[in-house]
């Protein structure tokens, strides 16, 4: 890698011309993956995108008029003292805060690189355009912490509250319901068989862990979320397998209590709470009926919980 002050003032025209066309591209590919989600971020973008690319073409006449035509490829990652940049860009769908971050630290390290820059040059026409796209890149810096600090529109709103629920609230729900209702029968089968509360908990633990990684690595590879839109898989799965051993852990926790009665009784409490807020989960994100979402619940949860009961008193 070159360090910067061994470049002349022709491979810093070079690597600015550099950096204004991946910025340019940069922010078309922020607004390509924020449109169908975020029109109205995605236009601010696409201005920004315009910006750089004025900035593209006046680096390219000063360059002409004072090295000619042929460009040398320097590109940032050839200089040493650049940030690496995640390419958050290549991620599909993408988060509206990753992208509003990464703009503000592009903008403000492009705002730097001019400064020092300019300071260096000793040509005067060279050292004016330089300062000239600070001072401008230091406005982006600006506009891009406004973007980061816009407030969504109604529309957006409506989309952003369907991708947490597509995203986060669905592989949650679809989780804590297998832990809560799943585990059921072997921690009471369990319970019942051996009156033991200790051995009844270590079963639950079991279960719950069990269950929760093998739901965490069904949800990531059902579905890669490039078409559906669903999320990273590996985020999905996480989030499905957590919850999946939450539902679980909540009714065997109880067992942790020397007696058996007592923990039984404690346990099946914690199942009627667990029930309800999966009822009201589903009420309250996925538009079922309240009355319709705890009956279901309620009747599966009640066969799963007597299934566990008849085994475990067999």
């Amino acid at each position: 890698m070159r360090t910067f002050d061994s470049l002349t003032e022709q491979e810093i025209l070079a690597l600015s011309i550099s950096q204004e066309e991946e910025d340019a591209r940069i922010y078309e590919d922020f607004a390509e993956g924020l449109q169908a989600n975020y029109p109205e971020q995605a236009a601010k973008f696409r201005d920004m995108r315009r910006d750089e690319d004025g900035h593209r073409h006046r680096l390219l006449e000063l360059y002409k008029s004072r090295f000619g035509d042929h460009v040398p490829l320097i590109r940032r990652q050839d200089v040493r003292g650049f940030v690496v940049r995640r390419p958050v860009w290549l991620v599909r769908p993408l988060g509206l805060k990753a992208v509003q971050k990464a703009a503000e630290t592009m903008e403000v390290e492009t705002e730097r690189f001019y400064e020092v820059a300019g300071r260096r040059a000793t040509d005067a026409g060279i050292r004016q355009l330089l300062g000239d796209l600070a001072e401008e890149e230091r406005n982006h810096a600006h506009t891009a912490e406004q973007i980061a600090h816009t407030k969504l529109s109604e529309d957006e709103k409506s989309r952003a509250n369907r991708l947490f629920v597509l995203q986060v609230i669905q592989p949650g729900l679809v989780g804590l319901m297998d832990g809560s209702v799943s585990t059921l029968a072997p921690l009471f089968a369990a319970a019942f068989a051996t009156h033991s509360s200790f051995q009844t908990f270590l079963v639950g633990l079991a279960a719950s862990v069990g269950a929760g990684i093998s739901m965490g690595f069904a949800e990531a590879l059902s579905d890669d979320g490039s078409l559906t839109g669903r999320g990273h898989p590996w985020i999905r799965g996480l989030v499905c397998g957590l919850m999946t051993t939450l539902g679980g852990i909540g009714h065997t926790l109880p067992y942790l209590i020397p007696s058996f009665r007592t923990a039984t009784s404690v346990a099946v409490c914690v199942v009627l709470v667990e029930l309800g807020l999966i009822s009201w989960i589903r009420h309250r994100f996925m538009d079922t009926p309240l009355v319709s979402a705890v009956l279901q619940i309620a009747l599966g949860g009640a066969l799963v919980f007597l299934a566990g009961i008849l085994i475990g008193n067999s």
